[in-house]
């Protein structure tokens, strides 16, 4: 008979192991086939000295057999267990009617192609008399529409529009390139001037009813430097202090400055410093400066050739103990500014103005705060005028704020206004954050 190789019936017992349990390839291993292979693993000298040899080689010569065959036969169904592939469970049927997990039209694209939207209302309300200001008791003074997005990988745009009793204007649009090279930042369109802080911010930002003395007589108020033009930024990296440099150009007309001709720009340049001086406590300072052609001019000079010169400074600190109170902090802001007519190397009159104001988180929702403003007007610095405000927030949500705010002003002709300001700003939609 022909030995069964040792690497054949290896082969076939590990395959024995990895078939289930209870199959009928393990029946083939019957107890009496198990206690026949314990006659092979004998010694070959205990099965010689058995008396009955010829009977003990019938019966090795019957058990090669029968292995043989049964190792044939283990083959052949470990052959068919490892070719068979699983059946995958049956699937149910479909619910009767649509799924609402599937929604039949993409909402996570709907989108794509469109900006961030939102609008924002701002309604005031006056008490009280001042013969230097024409505003009405109730008025909605402003409806700011805004639309954001991100043009490609390279850039983003900003629109503003404002409607107003006065109309509808955009008051900011611009795009910004982000990548550039040397890490320059480039903005081209209409925007509001890097000049000083309250310049920067829109209606609905500030934390008062209106906007200070010195805004209003020297910066042009409401509307403030908005011009169109270019603006190109940069961070100076040092180890000290958080650095940005802004130089920009502007053609057009405002209240403070007017191009009548196209080599009349107006230049605007600004130093911006910040820094964190504790966990909870920062301070960010600047420094400006603007030159451009003079929307009005005093008598001594000709409007068509006469420049205004601006100079600024102003500084913010901020408190806010997050670990301690997360609704509690405090904001002191400052800014000030020279205004003077030059013409032909002659200098005028200048003219100074200032605010302070300090402002106190109390509660989650309540803010309290107070203002002082000082200013000369821009055409006759003789007349000084100056104030004070008090003023309480109370925000809802971050969706809307109520204010309520005491003013009384001592202008530089002897007029004396003393009025209540009730403010209401409430929005919709998604807004972008402002400059911190």
């Amino acid at each position: 008979m022909r030995a069964i190789p040792l690497m054949r019936l290896a082969a076939v017992a590990a395959g024995l192991l990895l078939l289930p349990r209870n199959t009928a390839a393990q029946s083939l291993l019957a107890p009496p086939l198990a206690e026949r292979l314990s006659v092979l693993a004998s010694p070959p000298a205990e099965r010689l000295s058995q008396p009955d040899t010829s009977a003990l080689q019938q019966q090795i010569d019957q058990l090669k057999k029968e292995f043989g065959e049964r190792i044939a036969a283990l083959e052949a169904k470990l052959a068919a267990a490892q070719t068979a592939t699983p059946q995958p469970p049956p699937v149910p049927a479909p619910p009767v009617g649509p799924d609402p997990a599937v929604s039949p039209t993409p909402l996570g694209n709907a989108k794509v192609f469109n900006p961030d939207m939102s609008v924002i209302g701002n309604f005031v309300g006056v008490a009280g008399e001042n013969d230097h200001s024409d505003q009405p008791p109730f008025g909605l003074s402003e409806v700011e529409m805004a639309l954001q997005a991100i043009v490609d990988p390279y850039a983003r745009a900003d629109f503003f529009l404002a409607a107003s009793p006065e109309g509808l204007e955009v008051e900011e649009g611009f795009i910004t390139f982000n990548t550039l090279p040397a890490g320059l930042l480039l903005k081209a369109g209409k925007l509001r001037a890097e000049f000083g802080k309250v310049n920067r911010m829109h209606t609905h930002r500030l934390p008062w009813a209106d906007r200070p003395l010195v805004t209003q007589n020297l910066v042009g108020g409401e509307e403030g430097i908005s011009l169109p033009g270019v603006s190109l930024s940069r961070l100076i990296q040092n180890p000290a202090i958080f650095l940005e440099a802004t130089g920009e150009a502007y053609y057009g007309s405002s209240d403070v400055f007017e191009s009548r001709r196209k080599s009349k720009l107006t230049y605007v340049g600004r130093l911006r410093g910040y820094r964190d001086i504790t966990e909870g406590t920062n301070i960010d300072v600047g420094g400006s400066y603007a030159l451009g052609p003079a929307a009005e001019a005093p008598d001594i000079f000709t409007l068509e050739d006469t420049n205004t010169e601006l100079f600024g400074f102003d500084a913010t600190f901020r408190y806010r103990p997050l670990r301690r109170a997360i609704y509690k902090q405090f904001q002191a802001r400052t800014e000030l500014v020279w205004s003077r007519p030059r013409s032909h190397g002659s200098i005028g009159e200048r003219a100074f103005g200032y605010f302070g104001s300090g402002e106190y988180q109390f509660a989650r929702r309540w803010f309290a705060g107070a203002r002082y403003d000082r200013s000369a007007q821009a055409l006759d610095p003789s007349l000084v005028d100056n104030g004070g405000s008090f003023y309480l927030t109370f925000w809802p949500s971050e969706f809307n704020q109520i204010r309520g705010q005491y003013r009384r002003t001592n202008y530089g002709d002897g007029v004396t206004a003393n009025e209540f300001l009730f403010q209401l700003n409430f929005s919709i939609g998604a807004h972008g954050a402002h400059v911190f």
